[in-house]
């Protein structure tokens, strides 16, 4: 075996004996048996750290990377986010205004907001929401500090402490997140098969009619009959009410149809004026759920009272006309309850007519 070897411009010839192929051989084999063992414990160290980390990373709260300018350097800073919840009750109406207050509350305060499996339950089969779920073991886990809220907007709210927080209340108001409103609009986007589903209904309801403009109603009956007058003094929509505010929309616009929902469908077909034949109703076996994307896909809105009805006005974004005034100075009701923070300031109040409670009061303190 021969190898050739350049010394100092000239080409000689050196030629290696078979005992010395053995040692090179064997310094080969020990080098990579050394190599490998190297790489293997190199993998081992990197692996265990790894592992190390993602251990450390679940044990705590992740954090959030947030890009500081300064003298156009880009600092980062760890911002610790926690988990921020809300409790999940009441009806749809309810539980959206309590999602988009968690969403903006939490934002606000650094942290990052979970919704409960029930509040999950309600909104996932409408909307592509994006707030994760909070598992059940984390709920019991998790030692919480309760924060109760008022339906509206205080200055409290920008700074709230603690990263395991528990919101409270039945908090809808547009005060809290309509800074957020395309973010909030985002979250509450129905499904594709929902869509197609009220986009049918409406060309359903147009007929041969085109340049339709669509003006959903909302009538609020239910429990609130006999609540409002009884408990927190107040009315609800009435006749009366339901005609003003249609013919605002008639008037206004040539070839308005109106799309009408309600938990109280045989008094509205008794008391609601079709005699221009403008006036459709949602399906008897339509679902909360399916009678909300009618209302706001429509081009305006007309509600009565409740959190469902302001839902369908916020969603649909059009012109909004409202029941104002519906209850007496002394009402319980305003404990709770703010006009200006319920409303938008561009919607459309009618006052309601409260005569019939006057009444009743009028002839309570006779007797």
């Amino acid at each position: 075996m021969e190898k050739t070897m350049k010394l100092k411009g000239q080409t000689s010839v050196e030629r290696v004996l078979p005992s010395k192929i053995h040692i090179y051989k064997s310094k080969i084999k020990i080098s990579i048996i050394i190599l490998s063992f190297i790489s293997v414990t190199s993998i081992s160290i990197v692996f265990r750290h790894a592992s190390k980390s993602k251990m450390e990373e679940n044990k705590y709260p992740k954090a959030v990377m947030v890009d500081l300018k300064k003298d156009n350097d880009v600092q980062l800073k760890m911002i610790p986010k926690g988990i921020w919840t809300i409790n999940s009750i009441g009806r749809l109406g309810n539980q959206m205004g309590e999602y988009a207050t968690l969403y903006a509350l939490a934002k606000l305060n650094g942290h990052q907001a979970y919704i409960l499996p029930s509040m999950a339950n309600y909104l996932s089969p409408l909307f592509k929401t994006t707030l994760p779920t909070l598992h059940e073991s984390l709920i019991k886990k998790l030692r919480w500090r309760g924060y109760p809220l008022h339906d509206w907007m205080e200055n409290a709210y920008y700074n709230i402490p603690g990263n395991y927080r528990w919101l409270s209340g039945y908090p809808c108001s547009w005060t809290f997140y309509h800074h957020l409103r395309d973010e909030i609009l985002r979250e509450f986007t129905f499904h594709d098969f929902i869509k197609e589903e009220t986009n049918a209904f409406l060309r359903k309801i147009s007929g041969e009619r085109k340049n339709i403009t669509f003006v959903g109603v909302h009538v609020r009956r239910g429990d609130y009959v006999r609540v409002m007058p009884n408990i927190w003094k107040g009315v609800i929509g009435d006749k009366k009410y339901l005609d003003k505010a249609m013919d605002y929309f008639r008037n206004k616009y040539k070839d308005a149809i109106f799309a009408v929902t309600s938990d109280g469908k045989d008094w509205c077909k008794k008391n609601i004026d079709n005699a221009r034949g403008d006036v459709f109703f949602s399906e008897t076996s339509n679902s909360p759920g399916q009678d909300l994307a009618i209302l706001a896909h429509c081009n305006h809105t007309i509600m009565t009272i409740g959190t469902f009805g302001y839902w369908a006005g916020y969603l649909a974004g059009g012109e909004t006309i409202f029941l104002d005034n519906f209850t007496l100075p002394n009402s319980p009701f305003l404990k709770v309850f703010k006009y200006e923070a319920a409303f938008l300031p561009e919607w459309i109040g009618i006052p309601a007519d409260r005569s019939p409670l006057l009444n009743s009061t009028k002839l309570s303190k006779a007797n």
